[in-house]
């Protein structure tokens, strides 16, 4: 049997005086894995040579194919980046655009790779377009008929997240996916938060490229991600340095691994990870945490009197945005942090959420204690 939040809690390495609903910001690893990134980094300073110029790449190419196997993708298209966002600035600065091209992303996107797009866009005078999306969503179809109306002749890159950041919508990527498909042009996914949140096959989204993190809901240690190019476009992109990897027959791996002395320790860490998380049977520890998750998002914001941007629970699957009723919540971080409660607010529009991860050690007396923080804040007579 899967063990309960109670008992994953003491695999994990986190402040046990800190509730810690925060998991899809930088992500927390267990104990059994922070050990083997630790193994890794101590068999590379015990013999660095041989480390680092002797079996590094074959290292890496196992771990490639452990994670390849597990994304539905090819192990020779896809490559390790430190985080998803380095995969997104890979293509930024490589994608072919010319002067009058169009980008067309939601207006929901994470602002590091807006300015990404931003920068890269404007240095060839393309342009960089964020179509609004209406909240509450309704449905998938109708969400993709609101953005298809940003699209134009110009045209040439649609960019999206699968799971976004700020409201923790679930994107219907695979419809976005076909109809791009349909019109020839490009899909750029930002899956930052999707690997070991939901389940995962590329192939079968249809995305021409697809960057995601390790280090979030896969439990990696900081620093794993990886970037999947489909073989039709992996002669353009480049890499985050030139280095040895391109040498006269160079590819899209060479390019991309072969980038200098580095510690990539890390990567080589992912595949416990994805074997953590089996040995635990986590697809029963997702569908619980999503369960929870449900019940106290419908709970607090009838607590809170304000309306869900999601019509139902498709919608998320372990991290979800609340909707705070209206007004200045400038102090409201730091009475979580004097509550011992680790949470982020995030804003979209007018409206501002507060943002909860439900991890597989997050326990109901954790969600109980922000419920309670909340009606403190919020509904003090009660």
């Amino acid at each position: 049997m899967p063990l309960t939040p109670e008992e994953l809690k003491s695999h994990f390495l986190l402040d046990p005086d800190v509730a810690f609903l925060n998991h899809g910001s930088f992500g927390a690893c267990p104990e059994p894995v922070f050990a083997e990134w630790q193994r890794w980094q101590a068999e590379l300073e015990r013999q660095p040579i041989a480390f680092i110029a002797r079996r590094q790449e074959g290292l890496l190419d196992d771990a490639r194919a452990t994670l390849a196997a597990y994304v539905g993708v090819n192990a020779d298209d896809l490559t390790f980046v430190s985080n998803a966002t380095t995969g997104v600035n890979i293509i930024t600065k490589s994608i072919p655009l010319e002067a009058g091209d169009e980008v067309l992303a939601t207006n929901l996107e994470y602002g590091a790779c807006d300015w990404a797009w931003e920068f890269y866009t404007a240095k060839v005078g393309a342009t960089y377009i964020k179509q609004p999306i209406t909240l509450p969503v309704t449905t998938p179809e109708a969400l993709v008929e609101e953005f298809w109306r940003g699209v134009t002749p110009r045209t040439k890159v649609i960019y999206v997240s699968h799971i976004t950041s700020a409201t923790a919508l679930r994107l219907p990527v695979e419809l976005i996916c076909a109809r791009a498909r349909e019109a020839g042009i490009l899909t750029v996914i930002d899956g930052a938060h999707a690997p070991g949140q939901i389940p995962l096959d590329i192939t079968a989204l249809g995305a021409d490229i697809y960057a995601g993190n390790c280090h979030k809901w896969l439990c990696a240690p900081k620093g794993a991600a990886f970037l999947y190019v489909h073989p039709d476009h992996q002669p353009w992109v480049e890499s985050t340095i030139i280095s040895w990897g391109w040498h006269p027959d160079n590819t899209f791996i060479s390019r991309n691994q072969l980038q200098g002395t580095r510690d990539v320790s890390p990567f080589l860490t992912v595949p416990t990870a994805i074997a953590w998380q089996r040995e635990h049977e986590w697809d029963v520890v997702r569908t619980s945490c999503h369960e929870l998750l449900r019940e106290y998002v419908e709970k607090l914001h009838e607590m809170l009197g304000t309306e869900p941007i999601y019509a139902n629970d498709s919608w998320y699957a372990q991290l979800a945005a609340i909707t705070l009723p209206a007004g200045d919540h400038a102090g409201l971080r730091e009475q979580f942090i004097n509550h011992g409660l680790e949470i982020p607010l995030t804003m979209h529009g007018d409206r501002t959420f507060v943002r909860i991860s439900v991890q597989g050690y997050v326990t109901r007396a954790d969600l109980d204690h922000l419920v309670e923080v909340l009606r403190e804040e919020f509904l003090p007579s009660s």
